[in-house]
């Protein structure tokens, strides 16, 4: 058992030090291809960090040998949302709590805007819906459906690439790792060093996934309880480090606008992966799953809404995620 800890705990570490470079890199990426703060948060990291995860769905549900298989698939697309829309929050919450607190500021974060983040949460909560009603119906061209899930995300990166932001700069950009020294350095280098963190990212994560399933026997965990509650946190850990380095830095907005964009992601392509290869019929504990991050979801859009967004307010939908946790062994 010792074995299986230090190597997630080294994993954890290589992913942590990936996504410094990656956020380093993915900012500067943006920053030559002329898209604002918000975009590159929403689209180009979160495209990043969720494109290996989305892979690993599709070679799940379209060429996995058994059903078996093909459920992992399924509890993925529905475990990633869950997973991101309450303890990712939370953990952006606390964080700026910390980070607020121990520089002197106060918890509430007059930067962010919250019309954009409860927009994004409605228009993924609409998606989302879409998709769950879905799951308890049976019809012959369902399948074909998947393709207004691309288009709905299509439509997402389009609006999301034209939108302008704010027009504030937060915080400066680090020096790209990869050439410390330009002071303003080629898009060739900044898309390399992207392209070298992404890799690591996926291969320390598929080697952080791979220890919890290792674990999970030796703790007592059945293989379901550990597909739903621990693999979605592990799939969604690199969003959640771009997140927390973000608020590090002092950069709220783009740390939200990041899960954000993470959610929307979630909420489509793996549904569509999983649209096109299996039946797509939910379970009562899939459901369960669906209910709790609705939700989170609905407390998110009241949150952002009020005007008022402050660590506290994030960081207390991470119960949500420990309700599920509870139901989920009730039920099993």
């Amino acid at each position: 058992m010792l074995l299986p800890l230090f190597l997630l705990l080294t994993a954890a570490t290589f992913i942590y030090l990936a996504c410094e470079s990656f956020v380093n890199g993915v900012e500067w990426v943006g920053h030559k291809l002329h898209v604002s703060q918000t975009a590159t948060a929403t689209v180009l990291a979160a495209l990043g960090t969720a494109l290996p995860e989305s892979v690993v769905t599709l070679v799940a549900v379209a060429f996995g040998d058994d059903p078996a298989h093909k459920d992992i698939g399924i509890g993925a697309a529905l475990g990633g949302p869950l997973a991101l829309s309450t303890l990712a929050y939370a953990v952006i919450g606390w964080s700026l709590v910390a980070n607020r607190r121990r520089n002197g500021r106060a918890t509430s974060l007059a930067q962010v805007d919250g019309r954009r983040l409860s927009r994004d949460q409605s228009w993924f909560l609409g998606i989302f819906a879409v998709k769950i009603a879905l799951g308890a119906l049976a019809f012959t061209v369902k399948p074909w459906l998947g393709i207004l899930f691309l288009a709905a995300y299509a439509v997402y990166i389009g609006r999301e690439m034209r939108d302008p932001g704010t027009g504030d700069v937060e915080g400066t950009r680090e020096p790209l790792k990869f050439r410390p020294r330009d002071g303003e350095p080629t898009l060739t280098w900044a898309l390399l060093q992207t392209c070298v963190a992404l890799v690591v990212i996926f291969v320390a994560s598929q080697m952080f996934v791979g220890q919890i399933d290792d674990l999970a026997p030796a703790i007592g965990l059945p293989p379901q309880l550990t597909a739903l509650l621990l693999s979605p946190i592990a799939t969604e850990l690199p969003e959640t480090m771009n997140a927390l380095i973000w608020v590090r830095q002092g950069r709220e907005r783009m740390a939200l606008a990041n899960i954000s964009g993470a959610m929307m992601i979630q909420a489509t392509v793996p549904t569509a992966f999983g649209l096109f290869f299996t039946p797509w019929m939910l379970d009562s504990t899939l459901f369960l799953a669906a209910a709790i991050t609705a939700l989170a979801v609905v407390s998110l859009i009241f949150a952002f809404r009020s005007g008022l967004v402050t660590g506290e307010k994030l960081a207390r939908v991470g119960w949500l995620y420990g309700l599920f946790a509870g139901a989920l062994v009730l039920m099993r």
